[in-house]
């Protein structure tokens, strides 16, 4: 958005070029999120221009494949959006060759190769930087090893430059995404693993010290553009962009829930985590076990803790290489011991795990942000879901093991009815009365139906009202779901239990909208499972 805004169309404050491109590209979804409108009735960006200033070489190279070929010179057409892509990917590279190199220094070979294969094929890195690379993670993620090795560099041979450069790399990731000013732990806290260490690089930060100023002043440097637009734009140097946290009550989810818990999606890196505890004897210690700890507090703080629709936890991926630093350490650690041989073999497993999850993932079989034990549990691993396994992201009702239940079939119909609503409204289409009663623990009723949708899929649900005793029993089903397409019939199914001991009752289904709908109910089949 930035970069159209100024080199394409000179417009970063009232963006009269948007709805155009938005029509065109499907920019927004609908809903101009990028930007809010100020007081003084210009748009500011929501979202800072860090992320940008990376993807420059790469958009101008675009922009110039754009201006010599049939392409719109738009910003956003092919040429941008191949060239921006790529781009990411040779920063990537770039970024790991780097890496090894900083790695090598206190592992052996054999442990920086196992260590860059995991990090890279285990865990979720490989979708934000290969796919979803426009985020902000795969440009964050060379700042963190560039910082790295201008730390080292520093430390070894004290120059302006690398003090600088440190600065300089601080103040852009800041204004990629302002949580990355946890990274000024990793030059602040190295090479102080021990008392005499840590006395040590005092010392001779005492002694160096107008290399502070160079590092303070190109980290202002580094935020500068930022400030510039905000004061542009707004008027005053300082926008609130409305993050809002929660430091007392920590979201653990975020690492252990089922929603996109990133212990649970990526096992992997539990063994980050567990590198923690075997970094004693390196001089990047403290660097490491407080900025990776600092880092997961504050991301598992965020009071939108789903992070939007993602694979796993991304909002930790840019930091991956100083987990890195930990996780080779375990590696270092486990090599000359008998268990080595499971960890490699685990290591294979959640390589395909990964890889397989990643496949799902991209086809939508994976939720971006729905995801549940129940459903997990039934995707695991499973290449052919059922329409009953994609009933689970919406329901919790379900039976393990159909044979071991009696089947009485309550409702067979292959007739026809239409679908026509508007908006924020519902079409009944099944009214059944249940005669017989429940006198078992375990007594479901098993919906299925064969929905055709030509028009407003993607905001329908099937909707079952089960009243029985006085009480009202509610379910839904989402229609457009990892398995079904607009235009075609689809199939769905779902259980619904009946209370246990209940008089007869009845069953009404219906389909409800935020959208106009148009299509066919093609049949309905309700059968009565008891056990």
């Amino acid at each position: 958005m930035y970069l159209p805004a100024i080199f394409v169309y000179n417009d970063v404050k009232e963006l009269k070029w948007f709805p155009e491109i938005d029509k065109e590209y499907s920019v927004s979804g609908g809903w101009v999120y990028q930007a809010n409108k100020y007081k003084n009735g210009n748009y500011v960006f929501k979202y800072l221009g860090g992320v940008a200033i990376l993807q420059a070489p790469f958009f101008f190279i675009g922009h110039i494949i754009a201006l010599n070929t049939d392409y719109k010179a738009d910003g956003f057409s092919p040429p941008y959006q191949y060239a921006l892509g790529f781009g990411m990917i040779i920063y990537i590279i770039l970024a790991l060759f780097l890496l090894r190199h900083i790695l090598l220094r206190y592992f052996s070979d054999s442990t920086v190769a196992i260590t860059i294969i995991l990090m890279m094929l285990a865990s979720n890195v490989i979708q934000y930087v290969s796919i979803d690379n426009a985020q902000s993670h795969a440009p964050i993620f060379p700042l963190y090893v560039l910082l790295l090795y201008t730390t080292i560099k520093w430390h070894e041979q004290p120059k302006i430059l690398w003090a600088a450069l440190i600065g300089y790399v601080i103040g852009l990731a800041t204004i990629c995404r302002p949580t990355e000013a946890v990274m000024i732990l990793i030059p602040f806290l190295w090479n102080s693993e021990t008392k005499e260490k840590t006395r040590e690089k005092w010392q001779q930060v005492k002694y160096y010290k107008h290399h502070i100023y160079f590092l303070v002043l190109f980290g202002l440097i580094g935020v500068l553009p930022q400030l510039i637009y905000w004061k542009y734009v707004t008027g005053s140097f300082v926008y609130n962009v409305g993050s809002a946290w929660d430091f007392l009550t920590p979201h653990l989810r975020v690492l252990v829930g089922w929603e996109k818990g990133w212990f649970i999606y990526t096992p992997v890196t539990l063994f980050f985590v567990a590198g923690l505890f075997f970094v004693r004897k390196y001089p990047f210690r403290k660097a490491v076990i407080y900025c990776c700890l600092i880092n997961i507090y504050i991301i598992i703080a965020w009071r939108i803790w789903r992070y939007g629709g993602s694979y796993s936890t991304r909002a930790l991926v840019q930091s991956y290489p100083v987990f890195a630093l930990a996780f080779a350490a375990f590696i270092e650690w486990i090599k000359p011991t008998k268990w080595r041989y499971i960890f490699y073999v685990l290591g294979l497993y959640l390589i395909f795990v990964n890889m397989f999850q990643l496949w799902q993932y991209n086809k939508g079989v994976l939720h971006c942000d729905h995801m549940n034990r129940r459903y997990y549990s039934s995707i695991y691993l499973n290449p052919n879901p059922t329409p009953l396994d994609v009933s689970l992201l919406d329901t919790r009702d379900w039976v393990r093991n159909e044979q071991k239940y009696e089947t009485e079939f309550v409702h067979d119909s292959q007739e026809k009815i239409e679908i026509k609503f508007p908006q924020n409204s519902s079409q009944t289409f099944l009214e059944l009365d249940l005669k017989k009663e429940s006198e078992v623990k375990k007594d479901f009723l098993k919906i299925e139906t064969g929905i055709l949708i030509n028009e407003g899929m993607s905001q329908t649900y099937l909707h079952s009202i089960l009243q029985i005793n006085n009480t009202t029993k509610h379910d839904s089903i989402r229609l457009f779901n990892p398995i079904s397409m607009q235009g075609i019939t689809n199939s769905y199914s779902f259980y619904v239990k009946i209370p246990k001991e209940s008089s007869p009752g009845k069953l009404s289904l219906y389909l409800k909208s935020n959208q106009n709908v148009t299509g066919k109910v093609e049949s309905i089949n309700i059968s009565r499972l008891t056990r």
